[in-house]
């Protein structure tokens, strides 16, 4: 670690911990081989932006916190007007909350993914022999052979831009282009919390129209 700051070198000695929490989380329960199955053409991976798992998180809030607040207020028999109120600030709140919770989590890993990246490069051009042995030795544990495992490492480790995404993906699990936007994620998180949410004001309003229209009826009647 010859090169580093202080700084960098306390961060160095928690990369085995960042680097198994990652894998971790990404990482299946139980292990996935192959076999055989239906195939449909290739497969295409969805964005890295992080946006589709905030918009699920968005639309499953939506809709369960508003329904119990709506739930909540009609409880107390107010006037049919305040519940309809009180999901749309409900509808407002959650989605802003939302956003901004989903901005500053994706905020804080990304730059936490980035740091541990920044380290990296730092480690490449500081001790280039000893990374290149490193990526080998990666290489080797997944099974390929000496040989084979330490060219490879010497030919990736030429480009300094292929070696430093290797050993992020390599090494720390990380990928440097699918680290998510957090702007991404939270402007999905506000709309489709928006559009769950909306859904339970909507069927309250049809409800008590019905239920009007009902009562009209049969007081007409």
């Amino acid at each position: 670690m010859a090169g580093l700051s202080p700084e960098d070198r306390a961060t160095k000695d928690r990369v085995p911990l960042l680097s198994f929490v990652v894998r971790r989380l990404r990482t299946r329960r139980a292990p996935l081989l192959p076999h055989e199955g239906p195939i449909d053409g290739e497969q295409r991976a969805g964005g890295k932006s992080g946006a589709l798992r905030a918009a699920i998180f968005g639309a499953n809030d939506g809709l369960v916190s508003n329904l119990s607040l709506i739930m909540g207020v009609a409880g107390a028999g107010v006037d049919h007007s305040v519940v309809i109120l009180a999901g749309v600030a409900g509808l407002l709140a959650g989605a802003f909350s939302m956003a901004a919770g989903e901005y500053i989590s994706m905020r804080v890993q990304r730059e936490v993914f980035e740091r541990l990246i920044h380290l990296e490069a730092h480690e490449i051009g500081s001790d280039h022999a000893a990374e290149r042995q490193e990526l080998a030795e990666l290489y080797e544990r997944k099974g390929i052979s000496p040989e084979l495992a330490d060219r490879l490492a010497e030919e990736l480790m030429r480009d300094p831009k292929v070696a430093l995404e290797t050993h992020a993906r390599e090494e720390l699990g990380l990928d440097e282009q699918g680290l998510g936007s957090p702007w991404a994620a939270a402007g999905s998180s506000f709309a489709t919390f928006a559009v769950g949410a909306i859904v339970r004001p909507k069927g309250f309003m049809t409800s008590v129209s019905n239920c009007d229209q009902a009562g009209a009826s049969a007081t007409g009647a």
